[in-house]
């Protein structure tokens, strides 16, 4: 029978500094009838990104598609028609879209995200949303289109053990960088970027500060950074990259929070004083939004997968379960509390070939 109603993660107002549990609410919404051309489609996994703590806020303006309390969030899911009045989407068919944070959604064939159809019988449901979906593709793009990653580069990338950082250092080995050297929370972390991602040498930031890090992990100096941070590291990575260095801009996470905005003024001030160092060294730095380079995805997709097969690359997903506890995991990647992709399994993920 078909549903009338679904589960959705509400926001119930704009976090007042760092997000709490009490600002988002578990709700049971309308769920409109299927129209012509459209897919009902049943949620297996959703993906939670940093990104999301920008979509949280009121005042970051580039943000463009911002939550608004009192409605639903979205955000990246896989998930298997169940009913289709397309024709050419039958049921049992698996897609990615854009309509996450819910247990069920209507949507039309064209809301699915980028290639939407996915074969799970090519690896495991997660991947899809991990390194072979937008995650993957992401640090895919920064390094090979951005950063023009090139043979016998070395590489510096922050936040490291997170989802986009854990696939970063991956790639950049495989698309030639001579040494990868990455930061992250904690001495586990480190551990684990160099036993299983394939870092060289990581530093934990919170122990010593990034810049001492790095001249003792890159004393040659860096030819690429992949930024998901900004603030202190990015900093650190201009004074040591090389004349001629490359920086892809991916993320800014350092400077949300209403908090860390208020407190931060006066150094992020001091940060942008030491731009200088991009014009005595030549250096480019370029910002990207993954999303306006979709004529690289087959290339990505053909080349990431055949590294999975061949068992070249390490997948990781931190799993919690229930739609209930999705707030929760939101919060826990933002205080890092992850390793690679963060993702929430919903109701009962079916299992395919014994790949979810």
């Amino acid at each position: 029978m078909t549903p009338r109603t679904t589960r959705v993660v509400c926001l119930v107002r704009r976090p007042d500094g760092e997000p709490v549990p009490g600002d988002f609410a578990v709700e049971e919404r309308p769920l409109p009838s299927l129209g012509e051309g459209q897919l009902l489609v049943r949620n297996l996994y959703m993906s939670v990104d940093p990104s999301m703590r920008g979509r949280l806020e009121s005042t970051e303006k580039h943000y463009t598609h911002n939550f608004t309390p009192g409605s639903p969030l979205d955000g990246r899911a896989l998930g298997i028609v169940e009913e289709s009045r397309c024709p050419a989407v039958p049921p049992g068919t698996y897609l990615r879209h854009q309509l996450g944070w819910r247990d069920w959604a209507v949507l039309d064939p064209a809301d699915t995200e980028g290639a939407g159809r996915i074969d799970p019988r090519l690896a495991p449901l997660p991947t899809w949303l991990g390194l072979l979906g937008q995650t993957g593709f992401t640090a895919y793009v920064g390094l090979a289109r951005i950063a023009e990653l090139r043979p016998g580069d070395t590489v510096f990338v922050s936040a490291a053990a997170g989802a986009v950082g854990s696939a970063a250092g991956q790639f950049a080995r495989l698309l030639g960088a001579e040494r990868v050297v990455g930061t992250a929370g904690g001495p586990d972390k480190c551990a684990l970027l160099v036993k299983e991602f394939g870092y060289d040498a990581a530093a934990d930031y919170r122990a010593e500060p990034v810049r001492d890090a790095l001249a003792r992990l890159a004393p040659d100096g860096l030819d690429v950074y992949f930024d998901n941070v900004g603030g202190e590291q990015l900093v650190a990575a201009l004074h040591a990259l090389r004349t001629g260095g490359r920086v892809a801009l991916c993320g800014m996470m350092s400077q949300f929070g209403g908090e860390r905005r208020s407190a931060g003024i006066e150094q992020r001030s001091a940060d942008i004083n030491q731009l200088i160092q991009a014009v005595l060294k030549r250096l480019t730095l370029r910002g990207f939004i993954v999303r306006d380079h979709e004529d690289l995805r087959p290339e990505f997709e053909r080349r990431v997968a055949e590294w999975l097969r061949s068992g070249r690359i390490t997948a990781r997903e931190t799993v919690v379960d229930g739609l209930d506890n999705a707030a929760g995991a939101l919060l826990s990647l933002l205080s890092g509390g992850n390793i690679g992709k963060m993702l929430v399994r919903l109701g009962d993920s079916v299992s395919v070939g014994g790949l979810v």
